[in-house]
C-alpha cells in the first residue's frame, strides 16, 4: 500500500461524514496557523507523510518545514508550521501527529541501537513485525534512524524458518526444495535459513545452497563460536532476545546483521503536539 493510499484510508476512518466539532465551532472561512512542537529528544520522521495529509485534506494548506526527516530534535524544537483554513488544520491534526509520533519513535529507537553498534560491522535490521498496512511507513522510519530493512514482505526473499524446516522434513529437504522452486519459477531471490543450534548449522554448512544464515536465540558466546565456524562463507544474522542491554555483546561477535523486531513492534512514540499560533 502506498503512502497516498494509507492517508486516504486513514482520513476516511477518522473523519467519517464530517468533523462535526470543528463545523460547529469554527467558521468555514476562518484562516489561521499552527506549529508542530517537539516535546522530547529523538530523531524526527514523517515530514513527508504530514505534507500528504495536509494536501489531501485541503490543497490550500501551506506547510513550511523547519526541519527534515532524520534530524536530531530536542524539546522545544519546531518541526513545521502550517497555514490555511483553520477547519482543515484541525481535521489534519490528529492524523499528522499519529503518523509522526510513531514514525519518529521508530527512528529514535533505531538510531539508539545503531549507535550502540559503532565500532563493529553489524548492521541493524527490522523484521515483518509491523503494524498491518503501515509497513512501508514503519520501514522508512527504520531507514531514517540509520537501520536497514530486512525483507519488505513474503515476496522478496526466501526465508526458511524453523516451522518451514520442520514441515519440510529437515534442513536439507527445505533448502533443496527452495532452490528447485527458484529454478522452476525463474526467480532471483536470496535464500536465508534459520538454525537453532550448532548441529543445524553444521548441516547447512555441509550442504550449502543458501546466502545467509540466521542464528536464532543463540547466546552471545554461542553466536561468536558460530560466526567463527562459518568463517565468512555465508552472511550471518543474529536474532532473538537482543536489546539495548546486550546489543554490544552480540555486535562484538563479528556477526553481519542483527535483526530486532522491537524496532517496529514495541515502540514508544515520540512526544510532540500541534498548537495554534495566535497572531
Amino acid at each position: 500500500m502506498t503512502p497516498e493510499e494509507i492517508v486516504i484510508q486513514a482520513l476516511a476512518e477518522d473523519i467519517g461524514d464530517g468533523d462535526h466539532t470543528t463545523k460547529s465551532t469554527i467558521p468555514p472561512s476562518a484562516m489561521g496557523k499552527a506549529k508542530l512542537i517537539i516535546k522530547a529528544e529523538g530523531i524526527l520522521c514523517g515530514m513527508n507523510i504530514a505534507e500528504k495529509v495536509f494536501a489531501r485534506v485541503d490543497p490550500g494548506l501551506r506547510m513550511t518545514s523547519c526541519l527534515r526527516d532524520g534530524d536530531p530534535v530536542v524539546q522545544g524544537d519546531i518541526a513545521f508550521e502550517v497555514q490555511g483554513r483553520i477547519s482543515s488544520i484541525l481535521q489534519s491534526e490528529r492524523l499528522v501527529l499519529n503518523f509522526m509520533q510513531r514514525m519518529s519513535g521508530i527512528a529514535t529507537a533505531t538510531n539508539k541501537l545503531v549507535k550502540l553498534t559503532e565500532g563493529f560491522p553489524a548492521k541493524i535490521l527490522d523484521t515483518r513485525k509491523t503494524t498491518p498496512l503501515l509497513r512501508q511507513l514503519e520501514k522508512y522510519a527504520v531507514r531514517t534512524g540509520g537501520g536497514l530493512n530486512h525483507r519488505i514482505g513474503l515476496y522478496d526473499m526466501i526465508m526458511i524458518k524453523d516451522n518451514h524446516v520442520d514441515f519440510a522434513g529437515g534442513i536439507v529437504p527445505a533448502i533443496d526444495s527452495a532452490c528447485r522452486y527458484l529454478l522452476i519459477n525463474k526467480k532471483n531471490l536470496k535464500i536465508e535459513i534459520e538454525v537453532r543450534n550448532l548441529s543445524e548449522l553444521k548441516q547447512v554448512l555441509d550442504h550449502g545452497g543458501v546466502d545467509r544464515i540466521m542464528l536464532d536465540n543463540f547466546s552471545a558466546s554461542a553466536l561468536k563460536q558460530a560466526v567463527e565456524i562459518i568463517a565468512g562463507r555465508f552472511e550471518t544474522e543474529a536474532s532473538g532476545g537482543i536489546n539495548e542491554n546486550n546489543l554490544r555483546d552480540y555486535a562484538s561477535t563479528g556477526v553481519d546483521f542483527i535483526s530486532v523486531g522491537a524496532l517496529t513492534h514495541h515502540i514508544q512514540s515520540l512526544d510532540m503536539s500541534m498548537k495554534a499560533v495566535r497572531e
